[in-house]
């Protein structure tokens, strides 16, 4: 559960189409700085992105939020 009380969001990266549920690796945290939520960003495992390449992947939700992204 999140810190909203609700089940933990997440942007699932390097899947191309939609999931109802996905088993990954947590590759990250996107820690909003002005929210109380934080979201994991997934990966399917042996894949890893940049954090540059998350934040572009993110931007169109996260141009909303102060945030940084923790590894």
């Amino acid at each position: 559960m999140a810190a909203d009380g609700e089940e933990q969001d997440a942007y699932v990266l390097g899947v191309h189409t939609a999931v109802k549920e996905f088993t990954g690796k947590v590759i990250a945290i996107i820690h909003r700085n002005d929210d109380i939520e934080e979201k994991w960003v997934v990966a399917p495992d042996g894949i890893d992105f940049t954090n540059e390449d998350i934040a572009k992947q993110v931007h169109f939700q996260e141009q909303y939020f102060d945030y940084i992204i923790k590894r």
